[in-house]
């Protein structure tokens, strides 16, 4: 499986309509490439650290911002997991992750879990999901999570324990806590011999500047490919089998002894 993490450029001085004119050619540009699955940041559409705007910029997932990203994946015939938007259902805010199929269909939707409280608004504006989401993509059991989800590996077992076989994770990751977001990414992939692709944005809000550093890993978590912390897109190669071979070859998944419920 291609895929490709598209690090995109996210900052207060940038309307979200040119962002999203930036996605729509990204997208189309690394289906051309030949890419599978592409990966966007969190909350690229209005940058993480806009809690005030959140509401304003709402829409449920049928609204128009979906709608697009609906039919920039069916042009360009690829998977979309298109990061997250502030989606609204009913009087509840969601920081929910889209994964679109290649016809376009809204096959898989994530609200993230776990909100973040030091230092920001998100626990203030936003309501937690429930719902752990492995979905297939290309025959590929794919976990999806957000940001701050990174820190707490119960929910990356969960995903395992539903099948999954690789790691999504969409992010708006600040810069101070880089090293954190290396260091807990190859975690994951090696605690779950999982493959592992992270996206993160680049650019900056108010004073707040977003890390970059999109990064993959295989089963082992053998880095397949990391970025700085300027705009680009991280391509890297996926292989199920060699993460099916992984756990085969060393099935430490196979001996765990604490599980939920015993």
């Amino acid at each position: 499986m291609k895929v490709s993490a598209v690090q995109l450029k996210v900052s207060s001085d940038e309307s979200a309509a040119n962002r999203l004119d930036a996605v729509r050619r990204a997208v189309t540009d690394e289906a051309a490439r030949g890419a599978d699955l592409v990966v966007l940041p969190e909350m690229w559409p209005v940058g993480y650290f806009a809690f005030d705007g959140y509401s304003e910029v709402a829409e449920p997932l049928q609204g128009p911002l979906a709608s697009s990203l609906s039919a920039t994946a069916a042009a360009a015939g690829v998977h979309l997991a298109a990061g997250s938007m502030v989606e609204r259902d009913g009087e509840l805010l969601y920081n929910t992750t889209l994964l679109f199929d290649r016809s376009g269909t809204l096959a898989s939707s994530y609200r993230k879990i776990h909100l973040y409280g030091y230092g920001s608004k998100e626990q203030q504006v936003l309501t937690s999901g429930s719902d752990i989401v492995v979905a297939d993509v290309d025959g590929v059991a794919v976990g999806l999570s957000t940001c701050y989800d990174l820190r707490f590996p119960e929910l990356y077992r969960r995903m395992v324990d539903a099948g999954a076989e690789m790691f999504v994770v969409v992010a708006g990751w600040p810069f101070p806590r880089v090293d954190a977001w290396r260091c807990l990414a190859r975690a994951r992939a090696i605690e779950n011999q999982a493959g592992f692709v992270g996206c993160n944005a680049a650019g900056s809000q108010g004073r707040s500047t977003f890390a970059g550093s999109s990064v993959a890993f295989n089963a082992w978590g053998t880095p397949l490919g990391e970025l700085d912390d300027r705009p680009g897109v991280l391509r890297v190669d996926v292989d199920p089998a060699e993460i099916r071979a992984a756990r085969a070859d060393f099935p430490a998944l196979a001996d765990r002894r604490l599980r939920e419920g015993t």
